[in-house]
């Protein structure tokens, strides 16, 4: 999948810089290349005068371990579920290391940073986490759900959260730890203006919204057959 570390690092940048690179120090566009640091694109910032690279700022960022050995443990861990003693097998690094690596990039999903203009559509979904990470030459084991109904990470249920921005016609899905009013708020923090227009279900972490001189909440309620707003 990521073969070497130039395809890695070459993902890494179409992703970072979709929007144009930025200084992670002053968050200024006034950027030019400024060499290399291994396989990544260095920059300087003629706004602040520093210099950094693609990993700058990033759970990447001073680690020795090979960018693409990380990109491969993130997409096991989240596509597959596999378990962190299987990925310290799969890419020959110690277990504290992989942990710690994996838990700052758990705790940046729980925070994600969104400039949103709106209308927007959110609702949320939970997914069974499916099957337990695989050994060698072993078949995979079910992972049975301790509870019914709503569910959160803790329960082997999480929440994951599906955001339509109409004013853009960007679409994204963003797991979750828990489906409550702080993650809520957390996801509609950035917002261009006020107040901004929310169509929602009518699961009760979005009520608070009612009452936010900051929203314009719209709902349909699923149990009354309602699943889509006329607008």
């Amino acid at each position: 999948m990521f073969g070497s570390e130039s395809v890695a690092a070459d993902l890494l940048a179409q992703v970072r810089w979709r929007n144009g690179v930025t200084c992670p120090r002053c968050r200024s566009d006034l950027t030019v290349k400024n060499g290399s640091y291994g396989h990544f694109q260095r920059y300087l910032c003629k706004n602040c005068d520093r210099t950094f690279n693609d990993k700058t700022g990033t759970i990447f960022a001073h680690s020795k371990v090979a960018l693409r050995k990380w990109l491969f443990s993130i997409y096991a861990f989240l596509r597959f579920n596999t378990s962190l003693r299987q990925l310290q097998l799969e890419i020959d690094v110690q277990y504290k290391t992989i942990y710690q690596r994996v838990e700052r990039f758990t705790k940046a999903l729980d925070a994600p940073s969104l400039d949103l203009v709106g209308p927007v559509e959110i609702d949320e979904v939970y997914v069974s986490a499916g099957l337990k990470g695989r050994e060698r030459d072993q078949e995979s084991r079910s992972r049975g759900l301790s509870t019914r109904g709503r569910g959160s990470y803790d329960q082997d249920k999480p929440p994951v959260f599906t955001i339509v921005d109409r004013g853009t016609g960007d679409r994204y899905v963003i797991p979750a730890k828990s489906a409550d009013e702080s993650t809520v708020r957390l996801l509609l923090a950035n917002r261009e203006k006020e107040p901004l227009t929310v169509y929602t279900d009518g699961f009760r972490a979005y009520d608070p919204l009612d009452v936010d001189d900051a929203f314009d909440r719209e709902y349909v309620v699923h149990g009354d057959g309602e699943y889509a707003d006329a607008d």
